[in-house]
């Protein structure tokens, strides 16, 4: 059995699209997938599956959420050396978890238009690309930062992010 952390994107946010951990776990089991385990009601799960292909399983779960549930979300599953990698290769400081916020690419980013981002920069903010996943340090919160709000559409693939304290916990999950 492999593991795998699925990353829902857009759900339980204002109040739209609304999924319940406890359905959405029943839903992972109904396709086959075992100790499932959910964190936090926006969509992270971590799951053991003998699913060969990741798209394939993406897909299927996005489907049933749109049978069951009315709408289909965006949905990007890591393997658990993936994610490993992505905390290993964080360049930046993570003593306060809500500032670090890794941004899970669909995609490695073809062309992504970085420029864009340089513009809209707060001089504390620090960002990175590495391969399919985007790093970013905003000290002054992600509230404030016109970077953040821009990093999808400039890399020009699907992303989802998550802050440091929740990559912590699913790393944690999947260790134990």
């Amino acid at each position: 059995m492999n593991t795998f952390i699925a990353l829902f994107r857009g759900i339980n946010v204002g109040g739209k699209d609304i999924l319940q951990m406890k359905p959405l776990s029943e839903l992972f089991m109904s396709l086959g997938c075992e100790n499932v385990r959910t964190y936090i009601q926006s969509g992270n799960v971590v799951f053991q599956t003998d699913h060969d292909s990741k798209s394939d399983l993406a897909e299927r779960l996005s489907d049933k959420v749109l049978q069951n549930h009315g709408f289909e979300p965006k949905v990007l599953l890591l393997d658990a050396t993936k994610f490993a990698s992505a905390i290993t290769n964080n360049p930046f400081p993570t003593e306060d978890g809500k500032l670090l916020h890794f941004f899970f690419l669909e995609t490695n980013p073809e062309a992504p238009a970085l420029e864009k981002l340089d513009a809209v920069k707060q001089q504390s903010e620090k960002y990175q690309l590495n391969e399919n996943v985007f790093y970013l340090y905003a000290p002054n919160g992600v509230s404030r930062s016109k970077l953040f709000t821009k990093v999808e559409k400039s890399l020009g693939v699907p992303a989802t992010a998550r802050n440091w304290n929740t990559i912590n916990k699913l790393s944690s999950m999947i260790d134990g």
